[in-house]
């Protein structure tokens, strides 16, 4: 029996399961400790509560869809909205070497797939499918790409194998960031960002040098992030009205772009368009109109979207697709699984700088080198709401992830699949 929700009910579901993840991510020490994004708790345990109802009644439960892309939309438009060019001058020579190191990643991928795949008597091809296909690439192209290598290649059930791969990264992708970003943070020695907060309030009280800006207390000498996550944030009406209205042009300009674009050469994906809309919006109202931006107030907004995107696409997962995964797939995941962590801390951490950027960067690439652009961004907040804002990584892993990162995967896996050893 399959029982459909309504948006309205998928929305309320998905801010209970919020509330349920936020409750435990600060109760449970092993969760804070590494940096795990309440979304993913929540969601997860979700998840497994359809699983277990699915498995038990045969109930299959069904939440909107359009919420989801909805809210994936806003917050793509809160990455482009924040992208103030006067501030977010760090991209050039970091944005190449990081899509390098993301281009060598792909072909590694690929290629410990196909190997595992070989060496545990799979058909070659699976491997692409255990590789890129559906880690890096995510549902949307493991969906395309399955289909391709059943029909061209005659690989069965690669469509359903590559969506609950990508399942499974997706799931894997936000677990795996924290600790990363964990070990990182010891080797470089960075403590949270709140006791500097609180340092800093202390010196402001006690008469030190300080201006006022908004509600925030400013040393002369430091300025304290707006989004720090045990920072007041008070928005007003006014501020939410103007906010609401650059989202909504972001989405709708999005929506425009997508529709003329669509199948030409220079077809994006529409989330593409709401942040390069966004950061069009942003900087024609700040350096053109003189425009006062409230970062707070967009900083908020796109925190939540992303949130509750990230909930209700847990909430969707059919993991009962995973329990049918056979042995050797497993080993090649969880295979996959330590070659990205090994990757992130030994080769995109070092080449990245070996700072506090490339540790967030670090903890993306986890995230969308397992699973997807959302899930690295997610992975990259529980980071920055802890230990301070890093405007470089918000800038590069969303152009990387979200757009250079499917045209290389495309490249690659057209160069893997006309070897003729796979077949």
């Amino acid at each position: 029996m399959e029982i459909n929700m309504s948006g309205y009910n998928t929305l309320i579901i998905a801010a209970v399961i919020m509330l349920v993840g936020h409750w435990l991510v600060f109760r449970v020490k092993f969760l804070s400790d590494f940096n795990i994004p309440e979304p993913v708790v929540g969601g997860l345990l979700a998840a497994i509560f359809v699983f277990v109802l699915n498995r038990t009644t045969g109930i299959v439960l069904s939440f909107s869809s359009d919420l989801q892309t909805t809210f994936m939309l806003m917050f793509f438009g809160s990455i482009g909205l924040s992208a103030d060019f006067a501030r977010l001058k760090a991209g050039g020579k970091p944005l190449v070497i990081f899509l390098g190191i993301v281009s060598t990643f792909i072909v590694i991928q690929n290629t410990v797939g196909v190997s595992l795949a070989y060496m545990l008597g799979l058909q070659p091809l699976i491997g692409l499918v255990a590789g890129s296909i559906s880690l890096t690439g995510g549902h949307g192209t493991a969906a395309a790409w399955g289909s391709l290598l059943e029909m061209r290649y005659g690989v069965t059930g690669a469509t359903t194998l590559g969506v609950a791969m990508a399942t499974f990264g997706l799931v894997i992708g936000g677990v795996i960031g924290g600790p990363v970003a964990r070990y990182l943070l010891r080797r470089i020695h960075r403590e949270p960002q709140s006791q500097d907060v609180y340092r800093t309030t202390q010196q402001a009280v006690s008469g030190m040098p300080r201006r006022e800006i908004g509600t925030d207390v400013i040393q002369d000498d430091k300025k304290l992030t707006f989004d720090l996550y045990d920072q007041p944030r008070l928005i007003n009406v006014y501020s939410s009205i103007q906010t609401l209205a650059m989202f909504a042009g972001c989405l709708a300009l999005s929506e425009i772009m997508y529709s003329i674009t669509h199948g030409t050469w220079i077809e994006l994906p529409q989330f593409i368009w709401a942040l390069a809309t966004g950061v069009v919006i942003r900087n024609v109202l700040t350096h053109v109109f003189n425009f006062d931006m409230f970062d707070r107030a967009i900083d908020v907004f796109g925190s939540t979207s992303l949130s509750l995107f990230l909930v209700i696409a847990l909430l969707s997962l059919k993991l009962w697709e995973l329990a049918d995964l056979a042995g050797p797939v497993l080993i090649i995941l969880a295979v996959q699984t330590v070659f990205m962590m090994m990757y992130a801390i030994f080769i995109t951490f070092r080449l990245m700088g070996k700072d506090y950027d490339s540790v967030v960067l670090a903890a993306g690439h986890c995230g969308f080198g397992m699973g997807a652009t959302p899930t690295a961004i997610a992975n990259m907040q529980a980071i920055t709401d802890r230990f301070g804002q890093s405007y470089k990584s918000y800038l590069i892993v969303p152009l990387v992830g979200a757009f250079f990162v499917d045209l290389i995967n495309a490249f690659v896996l057209q160069v893997f699949t006309t070897m003729q050893f796979l077949h």
